[in-house]
């Protein structure tokens, strides 16, 4: 989780300098950022059933090679293509980590302590996340591959960790199939849908490649769904979704992530484009958000085994909401002291709504599905950071000359009058405006869970129907319902 969270805010730092250093074009600047995300994504269930099947000590080990190998080619890379493609094999690595760390920390611990787990989890994941950017503006003053060495060491170590610590626990599934079909066919619908978003914004709506894009999507994530209820081995369990719980958790963690992702990503811009700050300026200026993710989530997580996560979750939203909407007030010559404290209250709900929601989704399921049910969730919240980082793009871009926006996504807008530079701004605040009412949706799917039912018997502590076996609905004890 360290490792993961310091790599995205050392890249997303530095995507400034590797737009003047790599000469690439804006949509080659995003897919450095999407692709990974993608990769990913798509391969994250994949490598949960591959990991249930093989074992997750072997899967863990094996992620953070392939993620140390590709770090160490992507600071040699010449340019935007060269540095995609080996962003594409470190999210493969990334999958397999993904898809095993939180079915890692489920086996570690009983039910009654999952929330704690998990809030101690996404504590790391604020640590990364005030380290990251800090430390990206540090490496760029460096050269820019530094954002990529650095994570070298990083992976060896953890993988000697994980060989020397680590031992299987879950019981391994003897079904031995992969699912091709399902597996390429997300990856066609997912990558048509991110790229006819991001290209829409910047080449316009009406170009042929955009709507291309979108009818692969139209056509391909459907069908999707319909091979995965037909296969024998899915790459999806559908199943899983059947418990209340777990499916409007799982909806939960994809408005999270599309409400919140981008915000990274427009901040990075608005403090080095906009305000014109240095890099490591601009990376100790993002620490707010971390910071109240940092404090929350450990809180959030005892209060969620003692008490149930709903309440929870849906405040978490509420103030990740209230958060984004104070963001649209931000102009050029805002002060600090007010992105600071409004990034501190996105964090902050966020950490309310994260580790609780992981603790129930991770809870309601039956040992051996523990790698699928990582997977899905990890696919479900990284789908709506995808959508979130190319959605976002579209309308920030939207109607503003190019001239500008090359100026702001440089790095390089001192020189641009605040007149010329309104056009973003006003994109920008509509962005975030659009995500603080995802929020609130997301308010609403997460009041939409089962009741907690405060009771030490786990018969009465779910308020379902009598589950089948292997989807274990809510016989958890209270503290994860």
């Amino acid at each position: 989780m360290l490792l993961a969270t310091i790599n995205s805010g050392t890249l997303i730092i530095a995507l400034p300098d590797l737009e003047r250093s790599l000469h690439t074009s804006l949509l080659e600047l995003v897919w450095v950022i999407l692709v990974y995300m993608i990769a990913s994504t798509v391969l994250v269930l994949s490598a949960g059933r591959l990991s249930d099947q093989f074992g997750r000590k072997r899967a863990y080990i094996g992620g953070f090679i392939v993620f140390a190998l590709a770090s160490l080619g992507a600071g040699f890379a010449a340019n935007g293509t060269e540095l995609i493609l080996w962003r594409i094999l470190q999210g493969i690595g990334g999958a397999f980590l993904f898809a095993n760390s939180a079915a890692i920390v489920t086996d570690a611990f009983p039910r009654e302590q999952l929330g704690v787990a998990m809030g101690t989890n996404t504590m790391v994941a604020a640590v990364g996340l005030v380290i990251g950017p800090v430390l990206g503006g540090a490496l760029v003053a460096i050269n820019w591959p530094w954002v990529f060495w650095f994570n070298v060491p990083l992976g060896l170590a953890g993988s000697l960790w994980a060989a020397m610590v680590l031992h299987e626990q879950g019981r391994r599934t003897a079904d031995r199939r992969f699912d091709y079909f399902g597996t390429i066919t997300f990856l066609i619908g997912l990558t048509g849908l991110v790229f006819g978003i991001s290209k829409g914004g910047i080449s316009g709506w009406g170009s042929p490649l955009v709507i291309g894009g979108l009818i692969l999507a139209a056509v391909f994530l459907p069908a999707f769904v319909l091979i995965e209820q037909r296969s024998r081995a899915p790459m999806l369990d559908l199943s899983i979704f059947q418990n209340r719980l777990f499916s409007t958790s799982a909806a939960g963690a994809f408005i999270n992530g599309l409400a919140r992702f981008a915000l990274m990503f427009v901040f990075v811009f608005y403090f080095q484009g906009v305000q014109g700050n240095t890099p490591l300026l601009a990376g100790i200026k993002l620490a707010p958000l971390a910071v109240g993710m940092l404090i929350s989530s450990p809180a959030a997580g005892i209060y969620a085994d003692r008490r149930g996560s709903r309440m929870l979750a849906v405040m978490g939203m509420i103030v990740t909401a209230v958060g984004l909407a104070l963001m649209t007030t931000l102009g050029r010559d805002t002060t600090y002291v007010a992105s600071g404290v409004y990034m501190f209250v996105v964090g902050f709900g966020s950490g309310m709504f994260n580790s609780p929601n992981t603790a129930a989704m991770m809870g309601t399921v039956a040992p051996h599905q523990r790698g699928i049910a990582a997977g899905a969730r990890v696919l479900v919240q990284n789908t709506g950071a995808v959508i979130s980082i190319a959605f976002v793009l579209a309308v920030i871009t939207s109607a503003v000359p190019t001239h500008v926006l090359f100026s702001v996504f440089s790095g390089l807008a001192n020189h641009i009058s605040t007149a010329q530079l309104n056009p973003f701004i006003a994109n920008m605040h509509t962005a975030l405006w659009c995500l603080a009412a995802v929020s609130v949706l997301g308010a609403f799917v997460a009041a939409a869970r089962p009741k907690h039912v405060k009771s030490d018997s786990p018969e009465s502590a779910s308020p379902e129907p009598q589950p089948q076996p292997q989807q274990q609905a809510e016989r958890a004890p209270a503290g994860v319902s």
